[in-house]
């Protein structure tokens, strides 16, 4: 009898290539992380922008492996922890996830408010309750679907600094020769300059977002199952997943080696390194690449901020929410899920408010970078175990060189982590 021939493989959509990855990607390039790479670009010229192509392949293979585990389990990182290791465990990596997430949405809304102030004139205090409000009550009422394309469409809002980078002029032989033939250095500010830059683009809040958005998305469409239960859905669901991550890693690489290129080919060469906020980074380009340099710049920094505040606060909010058992997601009516909104609230209000205290939230910033940096270890660390176990991940475990990529990455983190605090010292 002859075999029956296998139905042909369903060929994937652009929309549904465009997903949890492209968002988590683009929300990499927040307000803090234009910060950093703009300092990067002002203090070392074209000598800092080996760091994002180096990145690449890292942020790529773990924010694959962790969307794997969201859609794979139907649970995000926080609750496959919760159901598989110690709670002293659980509760300490997502505590210090929800504190270093709220330090950075302070700093996001702050440079919102500054370049909202710096384009349109105005008290900056006006923005920042504008922008917090907006953020919270969007992410609580907004209906799911619309809310997840309102994201989808703020990507856009990162062309503003390819834009830029074609305003100013680049030259390219040296910016080549630097970004694959780098002038390493082991000065203490260079060092500090790379972690940073690897901290900003691997960060905590990445991993528990994307796992939490596939996860997310299974109990959204009657269509898709954890692939644990249904592995007839796998082949198709992990081709998904792999162009999705890899093309919202290369939006956010590219955007974030634009922003530096801009600032080294401006900023670097007028000698004016001491930048610290993004906000400085778009005033300090009006003298040298012009009016609508500095605008479209500006203009950037909010649009990325209204990106990134909902993922940093909603992660937090996954993570709290599975850590304590209780229901989560953005599909789910507020009084379904009142401990999710809540913690989503609390945290963008509260970031907010640390703009209106002596702590300057840049400097807050700073700590906020220590947590990430020191959280992201064990959070791949447990990442790379449960996608390695079979009573978790079953036929659908990470193996190969994904796995070893993911290991890689775990192994640097943790050098830039013992180097921060060397450093330091």
């Amino acid at each position: 009898m002859a075999q029956a021939a296998k139905p042909p493989r369903k060929r994937l959509q652009l929309r549904e290539i465009i997903g949890p990855g492209l968002i988590t990607g683009a929300s990499d390039d927040d307000p803090s992380g234009i910060a950093t790479h703009s300092q990067a670009g002002a203090r070392f010229g074209f000598g800092m922008c080996w760091t994002i192509v180096a990145t690449y392949p890292l942020m790529a293979a773990v924010q694959i492996i962790s969307a794997r585990i969201g859609r794979t389990t139907g649970h995000g990182i926080a609750g496959n922890l919760a159901r598989c290791y110690p709670r002293w465990l659980t509760i300490s990596i997502v505590t210090l996830l929800v504190a270093a997430n709220t330090i950075n949405i302070g700093a996001d809304i702050g440079a919102m408010a500054d370049a909202g102030a710096l384009v349109l004139g105005g008290p900056s205090l006006l923005y920042l309750v504008g922008f917090a409000l907006f953020c919270a009550l969007t992410e609580v009422f907004a209906q799911y679907k619309r809310y997840v394309r309102m994201l989808k469409w703020l990507t856009l809002a990162l062309f503003a600094y390819v834009a830029t980078l074609f305003m100013v002029r680049i030259p390219w032989g040296e910016a080549l020769r630097e970004t694959f033939i780098p002038p390493i250095s082991l000065h203490p500010a260079y060092v500090t300059m790379i972690v940073a830059v690897f901290g900003t683009t691997i960060s905590p809040y990445l991993f528990f977002w994307q796992a939490s958005e596939e996860a997310e998305e299974v109990h959204e469409d009657p269509g898709r199952h954890p692939l644990s239960r249904a592995p007839e859905e796998g082949p198709a669901e992990l081709e998904r997943i792999e162009l999705d991550t890899l093309v919202g890693m290369a939006f956010a690489n590219m955007v974030a080696l634009a922003i530096m290129l801009t600032t080294a080919a401006t900023l670097h060469v007028a000698n004016i390194t001491d930048v610290e906020t993004s906000a400085q980074a778009a005033e300090a380009l009006r003298p040298i690449a012009g009016d609508w340099a500095t605008t479209i710049f500006a203009i950037g920094i909010v649009g990325t901020g209204l990106l990134a505040v909902p993922v940093l606060a909603g992660s937090a909010a996954y993570a709290l929410g599975e850590a304590l058992h209780r229901p989560v997601g953005l599909a789910r009516r507020p009084s379904k899920a009142k401990t999710f909104y809540g913690a989503i609230v609390a945290a963008t209000l509260l970031g907010a408010a640390i703009n209106l205290t002596p702590i300057n939230p840049i400097k807050a910033l700073y700590w906020a970078a220590v947590i990430n940096g020191v959280v992201s270890v064990p959070v791949m660390a447990m990442m790379m175990l449960m996608a390695a176990r079979r009573d978790i991940m079953g036929k659908f475990r990470v193996r190969g060189p994904l796995k070893w990529l993911g290991w890689l990455t775990t192994v640097l983190m943790a050098a830039m982590v013992v180097a921060m605090a060397l450093l330091s010292v």
